[in-house]
């Protein structure tokens, strides 16, 4: 079944390594031009120059942008429009996890800079891309939230809880952008990235025996997810959160 990705615009954050950087390969395989965007423009053209090497005939293009800054986001999607002549999807990738422990333990700045990349980014990267071209033109978003968001779980609560805003941040804004631009999310399971690697490192096998399926998630298995999202096979579907864990969330409580 064919996507309709071919000659698409995507920009992806979060896109120099993990989850990201594997939907940035997806995407492109299936022929659309990939924007990728994170903090480190050295990290970003790295992954370009492997993305063009794989796909010569695909438009690669690296620009650097903190998630949380407004000036930067806007001249990168600007960037996206200009190079390509539009932006048909957008993928709120970015995320980041800066305390560990119980939430009653967290302090002030770590809350802002864990909603500011997790929670409110996908909002002003939303708001920027709607009015820059979706709002005209029409479009896909899909946003990166997490099974986290949808339970309890020790030490990573408060990363936790700007997921399941995501959840619900994809809920509005489906509604408040239909019938032009579709948006989606996809809750990935415990993942093989840098990110999550404090949660499975060393533990791995353990943690396999755990899940349904047992294995751990590799960000291949995410960007699947995110090419049917993002292409025509599921132009039917909006305000949705894909659950890609392995099984883990529908594991009885009790063995």
């Amino acid at each position: 079944m064919q996507t309709g990705l071919q000659g698409k615009t995507v920009l992806i954050t979060g896109a120099s390594r993990g989850i990201g950087k594997a939907i940035a390969f997806a995407l492109a395989e299936e022929g659309a031009n990939v924007v990728l965007s994170s903090r480190r423009q050295e990290a970003l053209d790295e992954v370009a120059a492997e993305l063009r090497t794989a796909y010569p005939d695909v438009g690669v293009l690296p620009k650097a942008a903190h998630v949380g800054d407004e000036d930067q986001a806007r001249a990168c999607i600007d960037a996206a429009i200009t190079e390509f002549g539009g932006l048909d999807v957008l993928v709120n990738n970015a995320g980041t996890s800066v305390h560990f422990g119980p939430m009653v333990e967290i302090d002030a700045a770590a809350a802002a800079k864990t909603v500011q990349v997790n929670q409110f980014a996908v909002v002003m990267w939303t708001q920027l891309a709607w009015k820059a071209w979706m709002a005209e033109h029409g479009g896909t978003i899909i946003n990166m939230a997490s099974v986290g968001g949808l339970a309890t779980e020790h030490g990573i609560g408060y990363y936790n809880a700007t997921k399941a805003a995501v959840i619900h941040l994809t809920r509005q804004f489906a509604m408040e952008l239909a019938p032009g631009v579709r948006v989606n999310a996809i809750a990935p399971g415990l993942v093989k990235t840098q990110l999550a690697k404090a949660l499975w490192e060393g533990n791995e096998e353990a943690i396999s025996k755990y899940l349904p399926l047992g294995r751990l998630g590799e960000p291949s298995d995410i960007a699947s997810a995110a090419v049917f999202l993002a292409g025509e096979t599921s132009s039917w579907m909006t305000g949705q959160t894909m659950v890609v864990d392995g099984g883990a969330i529908i594991r009885p409580s009790i063995a």
